[in-house]
């Protein structure tokens, strides 16, 4: 089992002609993913790395049945783009783009809610299941198959908590870029449930940063559902200074409960074995699988 993304899921590339999608794409492509087409408006009808291109994301699913949609579409239309994918019946839909308006993403996040779908992202580097599909721009070799599930609002350390799981022997389900734009389609509670609920998945990594409650939201959940599935927490931006945005547009420090020190206190209290640097998530995985 994995989730979100397997090799069943027909995959689709918004803004599949462009630099960043065309480059996307190859990698993809050579992974192994079921990429079905991609959508540029105004060169529907054409090939682009021997895949169909359509005009719009209706006619892709229509055409080839796709369900999953990723978006390397620019910011300012990027919201658009979302809105369409959801509107066309797209399951998946993650979206790689960073910058996109925040008062775009009020719009498209309203507009997605009673649809049946699920987003991911925006500013997030997608979605693996090893093995199977390769639903972004992280780097495929990294990851091997295995039963720990990653969820991370950070690009970069998605690829370093996978890398010390297999470097410890182990491997990974499905990890998961939530992102980390102040406002995102799943929540790191979502994306935790996800992997909780997995049969496959023993153990879930759960990345969080400064800023926000979604760490606390998830720890909440994790301890309610009385799951016995082990957490392994880090939270990066402990030395960030107080009050200003660093890098992600969603770390900033609002007040007392969301700095690194208090979001680990809240992860503690609620189950969830929290390291204090990166460094130490794949021993920590090793040991708490053991």
């Amino acid at each position: 089992m994995s989730v979100l993304v397997n090799k069943d899921s027909k995959i689709i590339v918004q803004g599949f002609t462009g630099s960043e999608g065309t480059f996307h794409a190859e990698q993809m492509i050579e992974y192994g993913t079921n990429i079905v087409g991609g959508v540029t408006p105004g060169k529907g009808g054409q090939e682009h790395l021997g895949k169909p291109v359509f005009n719009t994301v209706s006619e892709a699913v229509e055409k080839v049945g796709a369900d999953t949609s990723i978006i390397f579409v620019p910011p300012a239309f990027a919201a658009d783009a979302i809105m369409e994918a959801a509107d066309a019946g797209i399951k998946v839909i993650i979206t790689i783009t960073e910058g996109i308006p925040v008062a775009d993403m009020v719009i498209a996040s309203n507009y997605i809610k009673d649809r049946n779908c699920r987003l991911i992202g925006p500013n997030c580097p997608g979605v693996i299941t090893p093995g199977e599909a390769k639903v972004g721009i992280m780097p495929g070799f990294v990851f091997k198959k295995g039963n720990i599930g990653i969820v991370s609002k950070s690009g970069t350390l998605t690829y370093e908590a996978a890398d010390q799981v297999v470097r410890q022997g182990l491997g990974i389900t499905t990890a998961i870029g939530i992102g980390g734009d102040p406002i995102i389609g799943t929540t790191t509670k979502e994306a935790v449930e996800l992997l909780i609920n997995d049969p496959e998945t023993e153990c879930v990594v759960m990345i969080g940063e400064i800023g926000g409650q979604l760490e606390a939201d998830a720890a909440k959940w994790y301890k309610e559902s009385g799951s016995k599935k082990p957490i392994v927490g880090f939270i990066a931006g402990e030395t960030a200074p107080a009050g200003r945005t660093m890098g992600h547009a969603g770390a900033i420090v609002g007040g007392s409960d969301d700095t690194a020190q208090a979001k680990k206190k809240i992860m503690r209290e609620h189950g969830i074995h929290v390291v204090d640097s990166p460094a130490e998530i794949g021993a920590k995985v090793k040991e708490v699988m053991s």
